[in-house]
């Protein structure tokens, strides 16, 4: 193993740090914003009284814990959904390709590459006709399509790094389908499903082009709740801030303390 120089060593943690600032800054700007008043909020300014009255006054003007409850169900919803259909569309891939399979999985990806706003009124019309506007089990079905194909994705790339040999003892053991992925495929690739999971946990709550033209009142999330917000007398930074905060502060506690987990799952198979 190659010793580092001292000073290419600090030059590389100099620079983690660095980045690590500039991804951080947009957070603490939002969390120092909605510590102020309005008027004190207008002014880029580090040099302030501190006030929670923001935070007071959004917390009473609407009910926070409805938002955050819909926000838990249909992100979970979505994501359970979601690795549901795509564990045995990957594993079908994986381990049994065909010679369409690639040109299936770039079409898949390729679907994300199409603006949400160019499909959002026929699936506005659909969702009209069949009742499902401003519900739960609506947004859970748009947050499955939406993150589908990287959750396909994802999975096949995890599952191709399992040895076939494994899986071939298996049903030489007499394995059906089922249990093969049940009792060995998943529990060899369980860091990079759990990974696979927390992202489209994270995509699914971070969501607000859909929630926010799917939903009103009932079924609406942390990102409507948000957007409530915004005014036309204005927008009111410091509530705008407090409402970001008190949105994000969940996801944001929830990665944190899966953030192990998640890495690992990211380089599951990178090291042979």
């Amino acid at each position: 193993m190659v010793k580092q120089s001292l000073p290419k060593r600090v030059g590389i943690a100099v620079l983690g740090w660095a980045a690590a600032f500039v991804l951080f800054f947009p957070l603490l700007w939002m969390l120092l914003t909605s510590l102020k008043s309005e008027p004190e909020a207008v002014n880029p300014s580090l040099t302030f009284t501190p006030t929670l009255q923001s935070y007071g006054e959004v917390l009473a003007r609407a009910d926070y814990l409805s938002f955050a409850l819909n926000s838990v169900l249909i992100s979970v919803g979505g994501t359970v959904l979601a690795l549901a259909l795509a564990i045995p569309a990957a594993y079908v891939m994986a381990f049994h390709p065909t010679k369409r399979t690639r040109s299936t999985l770039l079409w898949m990806l390729s679907t994300k590459m199409l603006p949400s706003v160019g499909v959002l009124v026929p699936i506005y019309l659909v969702f009209r006709t069949l009742g499902l506007l401003d519900t739960r089990i609506g947004l859970i079905v748009v947050y499955t399509l939406m993150n589908l194909p990287i959750v396909v994705w994802m999975l096949f790339t995890f599952f191709k790094e399992v040895p076939h040999d494994i899986l071939e003892a298996g049903r030489m053991d007499g394995a059906r389908t089922g249990a093969e992925v049940w009792h060995l495929l998943l529990p060899l690739t369980l860091p990079g499903v759990a990974s696979t999971g927390l992202l489209s946990l994270i995509l699914s709550w971070n969501e607000a082009f859909w929630s926010l033209n799917l939903t009103s009142s009932a079924a609406a999330p942390l990102t409507a709740f948000i957007a409530s917000f915004s005014s036309p007398q204005g927008l009111f930074f410091a509530k705008l801030s407090a409402a970001s905060t008190v949105a994000v502060a969940p996801i944001l506690v929830f990665g944190w303390l899966s953030q192990r987990q998640l890495v690992r799952g990211l380089t599951f198979g990178a090291v042979k």
